[in-house]
Order: structure tokens, then C-alpha cells, then sequence
């Protein structure tokens, strides 16, 4: 007889007392024989309290930020498949079996549950839309990708997830990095449309538009350096390279008018010899640098696969 699988269902919380008892509940009734934990992050409200009335695992993360108690999460829980979801009530527990189905089939490593598709007037602030695709667009070009949607906080993953991919970020630019890190690893992402309520009475986002939509932007470019240092460090290495032949024309062009006997405007033939030689060192550390990565990722491949890379009790 097959053994189901182990569900948790992981739902990090900062004050949200006024929906997590209902989120709790709501989970419960899809999910009857999964474990579900709640990560409080520093609540100064009665989040904890209701928690507890509702008879559910409470962890606490003294760390202020997602990012933090994202890294709590795949540390200190295991499972074999994994249901991650906000703790404000915005998102249907009605959903889940959609985004489970093609983890437990082995479809898909992670399903993401898109929000842009189908939101409430009031879920998303304008400038919130407009930042999600800016940063979305960003991600499309640079991993050659076609999603909608990379900072949900509804997701359902296998374990294979937590052991493969590490979290580094601290706030709510992780959804981004747990992205990221999916496309570098290979593992498979997969999107399913669901709807996005707005949050009920009472219920205050925590959200800073311009402070986290920098962060975000930060994190991408960040990750790219990383990730691509032969597309980064390439990319500005060329664009060095032009501005040196730019600056070397004019020198280059006195040197022939003076039948190749004299050079002159001096100063911009330095110039443009340290910017050639710039662009040079800037390819050359590209190469380095992919180079170092690429043989991480192989070990990290290897030491996944023998069963002796992270393991997470």
C-alpha cells in the first residue's frame, strides 16, 4: 500500500491575529492530515495566542523578516511536500489541492499560486502592480523565463526544494530569491492562476512600497552578478571596451593625419589604453568567475544526489 505523503503547511506571521485563526482552520478543512506550523516573527499582538487556541504547532523566529523565518522553516521543519501561504487571508485555502497536484505528481518541483491574473479592486496598490511586473520583466529576460507573478507568498514544493535551494535574504524580497534560485538550480516552476482577496477589516499590510520594491530590485541584480557573472561582468566589460575605442578614435585619427610621427591629444590616449585594458580584466573575471560557479553547482549536484549535501532534520 503507498504511504501518503507528509504535508506541513507553513504560515509566517507578523500581528495577524484578526485572520489567522480563520487561515488555520481553513487549511485544516483541506488538508486534514497535514501538520500545520506558524511562524511567529516578532508579533506584538495576540497572533500567538490565537495560534494556540487552535491547536496547531507555534515556532517562534526572533528575527525580524520573511527572509528569516523562510530559512526557520526549511531548517526546522521536514516533510515531503511543503504548503507555504501568507497569514493574512488573502489567499483561498480552497486552492491548495490545485497547487499541490503537480508537485505530488512530480510535474513540477514548486507551483507558485499567480495573483495578477484575478485580484480584488483593492488587493493591490497601483504602484504594487507596476513594480511585481517591472521585476517580473527583469527576471523574463535575464533567465529567459515566461512567468507572471514571482513575489507570491502562496506556494506549494517538494522537499527536494528545501535541500536543494539555500535562502540568504532577510525580508520580503525572499519570494524573489526562492524564485531565482529555482531557475539557476533547474529545478521546474510552474504558475497556476488563482485569485487574491483583498485583506479583511482590521487586517493592515505590512508592505513598503518604494523601501521593499528597492530591495527587491537589489536582490535581482545582486543574484545576476552572482548567478551570471559572465553576462554581468561581460556585459560591462563590452560597454568599457566601446567607450575605450570611442576615446582612442580621435588620437588614433592625429596620429595618421601626422604621417604616424606624432600622437596627439595625449591624455586621451591614456584614456582609452586603461579603458581597453579595463574591459579586458572586467571579460577575463567573467570568465573566472562562471567558471568557479560552474563547478559549484556540479559539487552541489553531486553532494545532493549521494545523500550527503543539506540535510534538514
Amino acid at each position: 500500500m503507498k504511504q501518503e505523503p507528509e504535508i506541513a503547511v507553513l504560515i509566517p506571521c507578523h500581528n495577524e491575529e484578526v485572520t489567522i485563526g480563520k487561515v488555520i482552520e481553513d487549511f485544516r478543512a483541506q488538508l486534514p492530515d497535514a501538520t500545520v506550523y506558524v511562524f511567529d516573527n516578532c508579533s506584538t499582538d495576540r497572533t500567538a495566542a490565537v495560534a494556540r487556541e487552535h491547536g496547531v504547532r507555534i515556532i517562534t523566529e526572533p528575527r525580524r523578516g520573511k527572509g528569516y523565518v523562510v530559512d526557520s522553516m526549511f531548517d526546522r521543519v521536514k516533510a515531503d511536500l511543503y504548503v507555504l501561504v501568507d497569514g493574512d487571508d488573502t489567499y483561498s485555502a480552497g486552492h491548495v489541492h490545485e497547487l499541490l497536484e503537480p508537485v505530488r505528481t512530480g510535474s513540477a518541483d514548486m507551483a507558485v499560486g499567480a495573483r495578477l491574473a484575478e485580484f480584488a479592486d483593492k488587493s493591490f496598490r497601483p504602484l504594487h502592480v507596476f513594480g511585481n511586473r517591472l521585476v517580473v520583466g527583469l527576471i523574463n529576460r535575464i533567465f529567459h523565463t515566461r512567468l507572471t507573478d514571482i513575489m507570491s507568498g502562496y506556494r506549494a514544493f517538494h522537499r527536494r526544494v528545501v535541500q536543494r535551494i539555500p535562502v540568504v535574504s532577510s525580508g520580503f524580497e525572499v519570494e524573489t530569491e526562492m524564485t531565482i534560485q529555482m531557475l539557476y538550480y533547474r529545478l521546474k516552476i510552474i504558475e497556476i492562476p488563482l485569485p487574491y482577496r483583498s485583506r479583511p477589516g482590521g487586517s493592515v499590510s505590512k508592505l513598503r512600497t518604494l523601501p521593499d520594491g528597492l530591495r527587491v530590485l537589489w536582490k535581482i541584480f545582486s543574484l545576476f552578478r552572482n548567478f551570471k557573472p559572465l553576462t554581468f561582468f561581460g556585459g560591462i566589460g563590452l560597454f568599457v571596451f566601446l567607450l575605450g575605442i570611442s576615446a582612442g578614435i580621435p588620437p588614433i585619427y592625429g596620429f595618421i593625419e601626422s604621417g604616424y610621427t606624432e600622437v596627439r591629444r595625449f591624455p586621451l590616449a591614456i584614456l582609452a589604453t586603461g579603458l581597453v585594458l579595463l574591459s579586458a580584466i572586467l571579460v577575463l573575471l567573467g570568465l573566472i568567475l562562471h567558471a568557479v560557479n560552474w563547478r559549484i553547482k556540479e559539487l552541489h549536484n553531486v553532494l545532493t544526489r549521494s545523500g550527503n549535501g543539506i540535510q534538514r532534520d
